[in-house]
């Protein structure tokens, strides 16, 4: 169980299909600083277990994402030293009610959309399995992403693509504020990753039953069922 749990909005990609969708400019604010919210660290899934299919939604998604987990005590830890305080990176699926999303966006920002699921795994790989893939960039690696529903592929994409590095993600996230081990920091969607931007927001949407596996190069594979409604 996570320390606390904050998911970014990293890729560029995901976030101008995103507001296009909705017939927007990405904000100019975007572009100035890593954006995040917190989510429940109680609602934590592991690969192969099955996640609810919440009863007050018509429209769940998955989420293909990055995660770092915190290994040292930090604050106001500055981008090129954020590496000396992570430990390792899995993956995350951080589940989504769409329908709820578009109302709750409208008022504060993800809550119940949110709330309860987030997938984390298989396993975390430490950074030194990754450092032949080592981008310049901190907290950055150059490793393939892909989802699939039910054995078919439905996205692609490549974690070194990410705009705000793991290292400004980390410096965010530590500004004025400790950050402790087993904090977990999430990069928000890669682009394509999700059923939200693949199919501009109409669906179709998963269903009880699909089951969804999230594979990113060296981190291994995701992999959950969803459950019946209710």
């Amino acid at each position: 169980r996570p320390m606390s749990l904050r998911d970014f909005h990293a890729f560029e990609g995901h976030v101008t299909a995103a507001y296009a969708n909705r017939g927007r400019e990405v904000p100019e604010e975007w572009y100035e600083f890593p954006v995040f919210y917190f989510t429940n660290p109680n609602s934590i899934f592991g690969s192969d277990e099955q996640v609810p299919y919440p009863k007050y939604t018509q429209a769940l998604d998955y989420e293909l994402e990055i995660a770092c987990v915190i290994g040292k005590t930090g604050r106001d830890i500055p981008a090129e030293k954020a590496e000396e305080h992570i430990f390792g990176y899995m993956i995350m699926n951080d589940w989504s009610a769409r329908d709820v999303q578009r109302k709750e966006m409208k008022l504060l920002g993800p809550a119940k959309a949110k709330d309860f699921a987030t997938s984390l795994g298989p396993w975390l790989v430490t950074i030194d399995e990754l450092r032949d893939r080592a981008t310049g960039r901190p907290g950055v690696f150059d490793l393939e992403m892909a989802a699939r529903v039910n054995g078919v592929e439905r996205s692609r994409g490549n974690f070194k693509d990410i705009h705000w590095s793991f290292g400004q993600i980390v410096e965010r996230a530590s500004a004025d504020a400790f950050l402790l081990p087993g904090d977990v920091l999430g990069s928000g969607t890669v682009g394509t990753g999700c059923l939200l931007e693949l199919t501009k927001g109409q669906g179709p949407w998963l269903q009880p039953g699909d089951v969804v596996e999230l594979e990113i190069e060296r981190l291994g594979i995701l992999r959950n069922r969803v459950a019946n409604k209710g």
